[in-house]
């Protein structure tokens, strides 16, 4: 890690504007079991709605630092101006925090501005790459959830976000990676690994969330196996700089409807 840049107030990394534009849509993560929308997540677009990867493509190393700090200021700000009730989730590179306390300011700045509560804020861990440095990122999440925020670890399950982790993390929420959840409805191997899971998070007390909900039948199996947090485009598509609508309905769809395995058993 390279050292902090914050001096006498302000940061020579982060306080410059950045040489191209971009904007946020929010996707809703769900909870069955209250029939309600749980948070959103913050998803980096640009202006006209082009996809992240136009966005990312532009963001050097030079850039990381500014670019996840100006994240963090754009979704607050959305999500406030939006009229947002529920809790904000927004994803951060651990590689792009220095200090915690010093790299958090802008986030505590914007967020009384608006008036925005720190404990409506969950930061995703985002990691492209295996965890090098498993002290820091402790650091980081423990720093995290003193000061109010909690903490989610994404695309759990698959690549380079797996069991090693949790030896030294201590998350809140661990997001399921959408590969074991496609298909989880018909397939027994996802099932076994999703239930396995489920087992995993009850005595860490850690929330489970499911990614990449297509269809109501995966829904419903995960509600029933006791995965009610989920996200996933049978809910909504990503809103750019909106909020979801209807997704009281699919809920309804969901849980009104006939569960996987029931009509075996009527």
């Amino acid at each position: 890690m390279g050292r902090c840049a914050r001096r006498d107030g302000h940061c020579g990394r982060c306080e410059r504007e950045l040489p191209f534009a971009f904007t946020m849509a929010f996707q809703p993560i769900v909870d069955l079991h209250r029939r309600r929308v749980h948070a959103y997540e913050a998803l980096v677009r640009g202006p006209e709605g082009e996809p992240a990867s136009q966005i990312l493509d532009q963001v050097t190393e030079a850039l990381l630092y500014r670019f996840d700090q100006a994240c963090r200021v754009r979704a607050i700000e959305q999500a406030s101006a939006l009229g947002m009730q529920e809790s904000l989730s927004i994803n951060f590179l651990p590689n792009a925090v220095y200090e915690p306390e010093a790299c958090i300011q802008a986030t505590l700045d914007v967020s009384r501005r608006v008036g925005w509560p720190l404990e409506r804020l969950i930061f995703e861990v985002v990691e492209s790459e295996r965890i090098q440095d498993h002290a820091h990122l402790s650091a980081i999440i423990t720093a995290y959830r003193r000061m109010g925020f909690r903490v989610a670890l994404d695309d759990f399950g698959t690549g380079h976000a797996n069991l090693d982790v949790l030896t030294s993390q201590r998350p809140d929420k661990l997001k399921i990676d959408h590969q074991l959840v496609m298909g989880c409805d018909t397939d027994p191997r996802r099932q076994a690994l999703l239930r396995a899971l489920i087992g995993l998070a009850r005595p860490l007390e850690v929330d489970l969330i499911a990614e990449g909900v297509e269809k109501a039948d995966e829904a419903r199996w995960l509600y029933r196996a006791g995965i009610y947090l989920q996200q996933g485009y049978y809910f909504a598509r990503p809103a750019l700089n909106a909020l979801a609508e209807g997704v009281e309905a699919r809920l309804s769809a969901v849980l009104d409807g006939p569960f996987p395995g029931d009509e075996a058993t009527s």
